[in-house]
């Protein structure tokens, strides 16, 4: 069977991931292997959010995106993984305030509009994973995982952590990032590294249902 491999790992605590109920901003280069990550290993029940089409400058880090160029993200994607639920939309401020998060186990923010992702992080911070920029850089051994005040090595993510502070945000939430300096100005990207950041964040999304 499909899951056999990844129930020898959690035998019982399989069945929460089967039940957990995941919330997914953004199905780009690393949403995108987010996804595909967390479908392999049985979490099914996620509701999948995005306004984006599949460009022919996606197909270097995108799953699928060489399949689907010029459709929708969303709604490609239910193709390969027919049980998420796909919301058409962008992620914005209006959206975020208006949205009712409360149904979801966690919410994984892998978007890149600042004012949205500071507005999810003000609402959501008790059950969020958020990813910072993966673009700009080749090690996929400098990703790490941490709260959002311990994040370094990220001009994006300092962005964040200041605005967050200039709202007099305090709390604590988890953060995915690289210390690799960023090698160019322009956002060049590597699979190897936009990928890692979504195979962490289905980790860290894992270690999370397993602790529920």
């Amino acid at each position: 069977m499909k899951y056999d491999r990844i129930k020898l790992l959690l035998e019982d605590d399989f069945l929460k991931l089967q039940s957990a109920k995941i919330l997914l901003l953004g199905v780009g280069g690393v949403g995108g292997h987010c996804l595909d990550a967390l479908y392999r290993s049985g979490v099914t029940n996620i509701t999948i959010v995005d306004y984006d089409r599949y460009d022919i400058t996606n197909q270097n880090r995108q799953m699928w995106s060489q399949l689907h160029e010029g459709e929708i993200k969303v709604d490609a994607l239910k193709q390969h993984y027919p049980e998420v639920i796909a919301i058409n939309k962008k992620i914005d401020e209006e959206w975020v305030s208006d949205f009712d998060f409360d149904e979801y186990d966690l919410i994984l923010d892998a978007i890149d509009d600042t004012k949205a992702k500071l507005a999810i992080a003000q609402r959501c911070y008790k059950k969020l994973i958020s990813s910072f920029g993966s673009a700009k850089r080749l090690d996929p051994t400098k990703v790490h995982v941490d709260d959002i005040w311990k994040s370094y090595g990220d001009k994006f993510g300092s962005k964040i952590r200041y605005e967050l502070k200039k709202r007099g945000f305090k709390k604590k939430y988890t953060v995915i990032f690289s210390s690799e300096e960023a090698m160019v100005k322009a956002k060049g990207s590597f699979v190897g590294v936009t990928g890692t950041f979504g195979h962490v964040m289905c980790a860290e999304a894992i270690k999370k249902i397993l602790k529920r």
